[in-house]
């Protein structure tokens, strides 16, 4: 018994051709909103990604142009799916609020702060805290970092409050020259989070917490109190 949270955010890296800037080169992926959701509408999972805008992505530009998003909001919305809104920046949690004011995002919104990319926003408690501080009032939130930052970044959104998230997405490194699998770095930030006094919930819990629709019976789940999922 999971809690299934698919990416949606594919098809969206644009790299310049070294002769030709007006066109992709190659590594260039661009999908529709429509693409994107396909696999969401066809599986139904509790959760899917929702990624709230553009940025330089490394070295490439991941491209979500507002009209898209809003146009993906609205078919993840008729899907019955709870949007996980990933912001890489501020102006991403700024559109985010944007959609919830037109109706795009129902019930208490699920911001992911995704720090670490570059050049999106820093993997660093200030970031973190500004990001925070930006979201609504209703907003349930949680935060990662990337590659070494993955482990402080779950510390420090649990201080703060927030949710956690771990994986090879992520992260491939147990430690310094060790590869990890995604069973360890769970264990792993499961008694981080443990040792800071919080607890990691149960997917019925975090089905409650989350308000996310039962896959066993179809129903949406209450609000329950609990700690970190």
């Amino acid at each position: 018994d999971i809690v299934m949270n698919i990416t949606a955010g594919g098809g969206g890296d644009w790299i310049p051709d070294a002769n030709d800037p007006t066109r992709g080169g190659p590594g260039t992926d661009i999908q529709t909103p429509a693409q994107r959701h396909e696999p969401v509408g066809e599986l139904l999972p509790e959760l899917c990604t929702l990624d709230c805008g553009s940025l330089n992505f490394g070295d490439m530009v991941y491209v979500n142009p507002a009209d898209w998003l809003r146009e993906h909001a609205r078919l993840v919305q008729a899907a019955g799916v709870k949007a996980e809104l990933e912001c890489f920046d501020l102006g991403h949690v700024w559109f985010a609020r944007q959609l919830q004011k037109e109706g795009l995002i129902e019930g208490d919104p699920l911001y992911q702060l995704c720090l670490g990319i570059p050049w999106g926003a820093e993997a660093d408690p200030e970031t973190m805290l500004a990001m925070r501080n930006k979201l609504p009032e209703n907003a349930q939130w949680a935060a990662f970092g990337i590659g070494r930052h993955q482990m402080p970044m779950a510390a420090q959104a649990v201080l703060l409050g927030g949710h956690a998230r771990v994986g090879l997405e992520d992260n491939l490194y147990l430690k310094k020259g060790t590869l990890a699998t995604n069973a360890q770095l769970v264990e792993h930030a499961s008694t981080l989070i443990e040792n800071l006094g919080a607890r990691v919930m149960t997917p019925a819990e975090t089905r409650a917490h989350l308000k996310l629709r039962n896959p066993h019976t179809g129903g949406i789940e209450g609000q329950s109190n609990g700690g970190q999922s």
